[in-house]
């Protein structure tokens, strides 16, 4: 398809005002900002004068097909992007920001079942019980072969299938899979249903003295109030110490880490955030925590990064408890988040992170206290070294705290 030249002008000037709205950020993590961006159009604009020349050659002369309108816009928002440099800054399109915003929230349209990624093109379902696709006949070991007309392939992605697969609460989405002993496919059409992703999971560790294992898996909407759930049932089950586990957890909602912040620390700084223009702003701590008296230990890894490091940081600065494992990630910017007309967005990096002793977490991450690794061998054989030191740690500290 040939574009006109207007339409071309008009998605890349559209993209230079976006661009030039992000001075006007609110200094939030993951805050949704919305724009209605109204201007005349009609003339082209002359710092735009070469890209029309190329253009116009390439309609002219090009041997192939040509992308259409949002092809060739998503395309420039792309280029200009990768021109700063920068990894956090990005342009998600439509699907993947709505499966983004749903873990975010914490809850979105599913058929209830578990996905395995097996192989380039290979997805395994396996039906949780009493759910959609169950009650509809998909049965463990399915392979899925299309969703809604869409056919899976070598080039599919996990992050696809799952973009395909959800949506919104009651309606309808078309499966077809092979079936293992059956020659022809089989299609089922299940009505999508409401699930909910748990940010919190926790147990008593049988120990003595009694130690709650809390882990944290995302910062979401919900991560506040199932957090004090956990403390709750920890704490009305004897528990005297706690585990909070952060690894692989890479982070969310600002507004999430300094809640769960506030679980364990009385009062005083969280986090420093510094802008551009040198700007700076402090989040305390919003109450005193329900559990700021209790010995803790935080364990952490490569893949605790971002809200995660907020937390972490703030605990170990404020001598809270000490962090046990790898040095973390080191993602410690903020992004805005421009929700675009169509669905897409831009996550935009527009302030930096520090922890309340003023440690810069990006680029260089948090230094455990404690470092100990978790090797792959470790893994194979279901051993945890560093929950092990972990627990050694809180048991010596009992032993050295005196008895009222």
């Amino acid at each position: 398809m040939r574009l006109t030249s207007k339409k071309i002008l008009i998605a890349l000037a559209a993209l230079l005002l976006v661009l030039l709205s992000f001075s006007a950020g609110f200094g939030l993590n993951w805050v949704l900002v919305h724009r209605n961006l109204e201007a005349d159009l009609t003339q082209e604009i002359a710092p735009f004068s070469v890209f029309w020349e190329a253009w116009h050659i390439l309609q002219r002369d090009f041997y192939g097909d040509l992308p259409d309108e949002q092809e060739l816009t998503y395309g420039a928002i792309r280029g200009v992007v990768t021109l700063l440099d920068d990894p956090y800054t990005s342009f998600v399109e439509p699907q993947p920001r709505e499966l983004e915003r749903h873990d975010l929230q914490g809850r979105f349209g599913g058929i209830g079942a578990w996905i395995e990624h097996q192989g380039p093109g290979t997805f395994v379902l396996d039906p949780m019980r009493e759910r959609p696709a169950a009650q509809a006949g998909m049965q463990k070991g399915d392979v899925l072969a299309a969703v809604d007309g869409v056919e899976i392939t070598t080039e599919t992605s996990l992050e696809d299938v799952l973009t395909m697969i959800r949506g919104p609460v009651d309606s309808i989405v078309r499966i077809v899979v092979r079936r293992e002993g059956i020659d022809e496919l089989l299609t089922f059409e299940i009505k999508r249903q409401e699930f909910q992703i748990p940010s919190v999971s926790w147990r008593l560790l049988d120990q003595e003295p009694t130690i709650g294992y809390v882990k944290l898996n995302l910062f979401s909407e919900r991560t506040a109030n199932e957090l004090q759930e956990a403390l709750d049932d920890l704490s009305s089950q004897g528990a005297e110490q706690i585990i909070l586990d952060l690894r692989d957890n890479g982070g969310g909602l600002l507004q999430a880490a300094i809640d769960v912040c506030s679980k364990f620390i009385q009062d005083g700084v969280v986090l420093y955030e510094q802008k551009r223009d040198d700007e700076e702003k402090f989040y305390p701590a919003k109450s005193k925590g329900t559990v700021s008296e209790l010995p803790l230990v935080v364990l952490v890894n490569g893949g605790t990064a971002s809200a995660s490091e907020i937390v972490a940081g703030a605990i170990q600065d404020r001598g809270r408890g000490i962090l046990i494992g790898e040095t973390t990630f080191g993602k410690g910017s903020v992004q805005l988040i421009y929700d675009l007309s169509d669905g897409s967005s831009l996550h935009v990096t527009a302030a930096r992170w520090l922890t309340p002793d003023r440690h810069l977490i990006d680029g260089s991450g948090l230094m455990p206290d404690i470092e100990i690794a978790l090797t792959a061998e470790d893994r194979e054989q279901g051993r945890d070294p560093q929950l092990e030191q972990a627990i050694r740690q809180l048991r010596q500290q009992a032993k050295l705290t005196p008895t009222p």
